[in-house]
């Protein structure tokens, strides 16, 4: 009976030990991005990692805070991951994205791990003349404006347009916008379709064609990478699972009919 206890005690224990090692930090930006996710939990993004969560056994410690400020601490290693990021060439330095074996000099991400997708669409002014036609801007008279550190900034320069990097957030792209200091506005789709239903709303609009679509993923650091990879395939392989799930896509399908986002 003695000896059963001090077992129990010692796999308790055992466990007390392990515990941490099963906690994750996520940093998420703060800002809210509908349907994905909201300042207080809520969204889409956040659904699909309590299932992960669940799972897999971890536990996800979520910290919202400044885009930029959230790449910078994945890339130092000061948190374990970042959710909702998309992939380019630069940012492979950040983290570590799900690819072949993950590792950060992936020349491609697996799409089939992402969280979800979503556009960048082209916001401008009501009655504007400028316009994107699936490859080129036409009528374009002044710079183009993103939020800070958003990776749609390297698609814009790509076209060779002059562009505003000044904004942390949607509605102050969105006042500059429609104060004549912008051209136009590349925002994600979720934002976009908040700020027309809202006050500013009235003076806006969307360009029909979107500027690009972007996969979205759960990137982890070069840190936790290299010290629990197998944790790091299961954590990927249960998003691509949640995420294909019957149940989690009847509530993605419910939540875009009701208007949530693109």
């Amino acid at each position: 009976m003695r000896r059963s206890l001090f077992a129990a005690l010692a796999a308790g224990c055992a466990l007390a030990h392990a515990a941490p090692d099963q906690r994750i930090t996520l940093c998420f930006e703060r800002q809210e991005v509908q349907p994905w996710r909201t300042l207080d939990g809520g969204g889409l993004n956040f659904e699909l990692l309590a299932e992960v969560a669940r799972r897999t056994g971890v536990t996800f410690d979520y910290q919202s805070m400044p885009w930029k400020r959230c790449l910078e601490q994945l890339k130092s290693n000061q948190v374990g991951g970042a959710f909702a990021v998309s992939h380019n060439r630069e940012r492979k330095s950040l983290g570590a994205y799900p690819g072949a074996g993950g590792a950060a000099g992936d020349a491609q991400a697996d799409p089939s791990k992402r969280m979800h997708t979503d556009s960048y669409l082209l916001v401008r002014r009501k009655g504007s003349r400028l316009d994107w036609n699936g490859k080129s801007f036409l009528n374009l008279d002044g710079r183009i404006g993103f939020q800070l550190g958003y990776s749609v900034g390297d698609f814009l320069r790509a076209q060779g347009v002059a562009v505003d990097e000044g904004s942390q957030r949607s509605d102050e792209l969105a006042r500059k916008l429609i104060a004549g200091r912008l051209a136009g506005a590349a925002m994600g789709g979720g934002d976009a379709t908040r700020l027309l239903r809202g006050p500013l709303g009235a003076r806006l609009e969307i360009a029909p064609v979107p500027l690009i679509e972007k996969p979205y993923y759960l990137v982890l650091s070069h840190a936790f990478m290299a010290s629990r990879p197998q944790l790091a395939a299961r954590l990927w392989d249960a998003v691509e699972e949640v995420r294909t799930s019957p149940a989690y896509r009847k509530r993605e399908r419910e939540r875009m009919q009701l208007g949530g986002g693109y």
